[in-house]
């Protein structure tokens, strides 16, 4: 994935378009736009090797803004790219568009 965004130049380092071997620093920082929304980073340590990601996450501060959320009706809220609803949300939905409140 991180490759595709490269390539398709989403990703930027210093400002600078990134290309999947661009080797990253402390302190340089990394804009990247993944599922439409910004995300800022800044490297505190870079890691040489694969590792999870609660390591992974002690080696960078995030500083994206955050995500955008769009009202889909009265009283029900939506963030862009988390995916599927809910069940629950799903039925509230379902609920709504049967009694004609929710075209």
């Amino acid at each position: 994935m991180a490759t595709q965004l490269c390539e398709g130049g989403h990703v930027r380092v210093n400002g600078n378009p990134a290309k999947p071997s661009t080797k990253v620093r402390a302190g340089d920082v990394v804009h990247a736009l993944i599922a439409e929304r910004e995300r800022v980073l800044e490297v505190v340590q870079p890691i040489e090797t694969r590792v999870g990601a609660p390591v992974a996450a002690t080696c960078y501060i995030d500083t994206s803004p955050p995500p955008v959320i769009r009202e889909i009706a009265p009283g029900i809220k939506a963030i862009r790219g988390e995916g599927r609803p809910s069940k629950r949300l799903r039925r509230e939905l379902d609920r709504m568009r049967q009694s004609g409140r929710g075209s």
